[in-house]
């Protein structure tokens, strides 16, 4: 695979990563699901899915790079991910619905 195709994959493994993240947490599902019921299973599930989304994209970095500047790499796209689910959370926060569609839980 092509060296930008491998980091565009980490930039989305971070992305997903943030925003499971941020979907762990009772305010941020508060917006994107309204007062849909989350399970503290279903918390740690997303806490996990966020830990596994952001080893993938370090994983993906470093097969690109050199240690050295993978962890630049991967530390940039954690910071470029995190501002992009945080404004997406501030103005578009249903966007994020996608990432737990498995869900059965009634959408805001």
């Amino acid at each position: 695979m092509p060296d930008a195709l491998m980091l565009l994959a980490a930039l989305l493994a971070c992305v997903l990563g943030m925003g499971w993240f941020a979907l762990s947490m009772d305010v941020h599902w508060a917006q994107v699901r309204g007062d849909a019921p989350r399970s503290p299973a279903l918390a740690g599930t997303l806490r996990l899915l966020g830990g596994a989304a952001l080893l993938l994209s370090l994983v993906l970095c470093l097969t690109v790079d050199s240690p050295s500047i993978a962890v630049l790499v991967w530390f940039m796209a954690l910071a470029g991910a995190t501002l992009g689910v945080a404004f997406t959370l501030t103005w578009r926060a249903s966007i994020l619905k996608m990432l737990v569609f498995w869900t059965s839980t009634g959408a805001r």
